[in-house]
Order: structure tokens, then sequence, then C-alpha cells
């Protein structure tokens, strides 16, 4: 067998984007070199802000990478949305230390896909094996690949890796022409509902998308104020900068989606997504006027319009969030991974988690119960 080497690059600016979308592949914007390396230009994921970027890299006879895996040293658990707050308790009371840990992600983003990036799909187990070995020769206490592409969870089983469950909940076009179509498969009683929050959401005001060129600085300075109202109530920091949102503008203008309401010209409120090869994205939402049904509306209604609009496949809306349930978000299953070297440390979490999958697949089954959507024979 052919020994493999595998390096850590000074972050993912570092490497030329041709070769990091080689490996990435163009589906999903989250993991493009575009958007990682935005967020460690903007100053959003760095050493200061406790996202420090380590990029783990095996390289190719070419001299290229064939398989990258974007990884952060964490010292802390903000802003991963898979929480092991708990873990990281008991550790430190048996004396360890939790952080630095090594964490597999895109930052902030709790959004499924490949976390192995893959030109040469033979070199899965040996970037494994490298991100292994790195949390070993560190002393890191674990290591944490979140959001994983469903299609990549065998990959992880394979290596021994620890496999976590949880819930989010997107909306599917099941070929939906319009939003009419959509409301055409409900319930007589849930469709009725979403009319009237509609009318009610948007009376007195203009909704507005904008992409690509259309997106004005002035734009990104109101959905920036939304930003921090909404990061300062949920987080009690906003994670990201705002020339994070400058640079998004410059750099991937034409994967942003930035859906605005308006009273009498000026922004009062906004939802930004992103757009990937099947799924409209839905990332972050603010308003400075509190307006009953606008989040709905502009979260989860205007994006079901840009999606059918689109011939988009999926809307996700983000994490969590059961409120989704009623306006056509289905739950679906996420996956993460987790190494864990100490033996002791790995079956103590080997066992909550055992608890906590079970709990997951009955939750999942009470809430498929509670969708909008016909009943069979109904």
């Amino acid at each position: 067998m052919t020994a493999v080497t595998a390096h850590i690059a000074d972050g993912v600016a570092a490497i030329p984007a041709a070769d990091w979308d080689a490996c990435a592949g163009a589906d999903n914007p989250f993991l493009s070199h575009a958007f990682l390396s935005i967020v460690e230009q903007s100053g959003s994921a760095t050493p200061r802000t406790g996202w420090q970027p380590i990029p783990i890299v095996i390289d190719g006879a070419d001299g290229r990478p064939v398989a990258i895996a974007p990884a952060y040293a964490k010292s802390h658990s903000q802003g991963e949305y898979v929480f092991d707050h708990g873990w990281a308790d008991a550790w430190e009371r048996a004396g360890g230390s939790y952080y630095p840990k090594l964490q597999i992600a895109a930052p902030f983003t709790p959004v499924p896909g490949p976390r192995l990036l893959l030109r040469d799909p033979a070199q899965a187990a040996p970037l494994l094996a490298a991100i292994e070995a790195i949390t070993n020769r560190h002393g890191l206490s674990s290591a944490h690949a979140t959001f994983i592409a469903p299609d990549q969870v065998p990959l992880f089983e394979a290596a021994g890796w620890l496999i976590r469950t949880g819930t989010q909940f997107h909306w599917r076009n099941e070929g939906y022409g319009s939003f009419d179509d959509f409301l055409g498969a409900l319930a007589s009683r849930k469709r009725k509902a979403i009319r009237k929050e509609r009318a009610a959401a948007v009376e007195g005001l203009t909704i507005r998308h904008v992409s690509g060129p259309d997106i004005s600085e002035a734009d990104w300075d109101a959905f920036w104020v939304f930003y921090q109202d909404t990061g300062a109530r949920k987080w009690g920091k906003p994670y990201l900068t705002r020339p994070f949102f400058t640079l998004l503008g410059q750099t991937m203008a034409d994967r942003v989606l930035l859906i605005l309401a308006e009273r009498d010209g000026v922004p009062i409120a906004g939802a930004l997504n992103l757009i990937g090869a099947d799924t409209l994205y839905g990332r972050y939402w603010g308003c400075t006027e509190d307006v009953p049904f606008l989040h709905f509306e502009l979260c989860y209604y205007q994006a079901i319009d840009a999606a059918i609009a689109r011939g988009l496949t999926t809307v996700e809306a983000g994490a969590q969030g059961e409120h989704k349930l009623a306006r056509g978000y289905v739950p679906v299953t996420t996956w993460s991974a987790h190494y864990i070297p100490d033996r002791n440390f790995r079956r103590a979490i080997a066992d909550f988690l055992e608890r906590e999958r079970e709990s997951v697949v009955s939750d999942q089954e009470y809430l498929a119960e509670l969708t909008p959507f016909k009943k069979a024979g109904a």
C-alpha cells in the first residue's frame, strides 16, 4: 500500500481556488473556496474568534489536492449547531481540556454537505486517518464532522467514528408549478391559515427579491442592521462581520438571493439565501419593525416561491424550528460524526448517543404526523 502524506494548509485562502473547488464540487456554495475564504478574509473565522482555519490536505501525484477536510481548531463550541457543551463540561470535570478541539465544518452554517472533499474518492479513508493522526499528535480531546452529507456517513462509520443524529425541517418541491399548487397538497384548514398569514404579513409592504449585481451596498447596510439585531438576541454576539457581506456581494452575488420587505421604500426586514445546484439555503433574517407573520413570509413562503420559480427541489431554512412544520417543511435527519481518542470518554459518549438516537427517531415519527399535508384517503 502506497504511503499517503497529508499536510495542514495555512487557511483556505492559501489553496488555489481551482484546486479547492475541484475537490469540493459546485453543488454546495458553503463548501466553495469563495465562501470559506470570505469567512476567513472578513475576520469572521480566525484564531481571534475561536475558528482557526487549518485545512487538512492530501496531494496527488500531480501536486494538486486530491482530498481536503475543511478543518478548524476551535477554542469553544459556538456557531456549530450540534451541541456538545455537556461533553465539554464532563471532560473538564474529569480533569481534561476539551478545547481546542478539531472541527470539520462550514463555519456558522448548519447545512448538510460533504465534509471529505474528494477529487479522488479512494482518498476518503486516508483523509480520515490523517484527521485522527492530527487529533492524536496534538493531544486534542476530539474531532467532529458536523452536518455530513448522507452518502458520506458510511465513510465515517467504517472508520469507527461515533455517529450522531439530529433533525432539521426542509421543504420539498414535488413538481409544483406555483405556490398555489403547493397549497393544493395541504389540508383545507392549513391552506386557509397560510393564505391568511401571508396576507397579514405583507399588508402595506413591498417585497423585493435581489440577486447578482442588483444587490447594492445600501441593501447590505440594511441587512447588516437586521443581522446584528437577530444575532444579538439569539447568540449575544453576531458571528459574521460587516465586511463579510460586502465580500459575499463582490464574490458570490450570483449565488445570493436577498429578500427584503420595504415600507414606503425603506427596508424593515430581510432574509438572506444562498442558491445551490438544487437547493435554496435560507441563512439569516432580521427586522427593525415587528410585523406579525413577516418572519414566516420572508424566510419560508418567499423561499418556496423562489425555489419553485428556479426549479429547485429543496428549501433548507436553517437549524431547528418546529414552527416550520405548519408551513409545509418536513422533518429530516441530519448526521454528525465524532472521533474520541480516550476510550472511557468515547464509551460514555457512545452510550449517550444511543439513547439520543432513540429519542430523535421517536420525535421524528411524532412530528411527521403534524405536517399540514392531506392525509391518505382524505
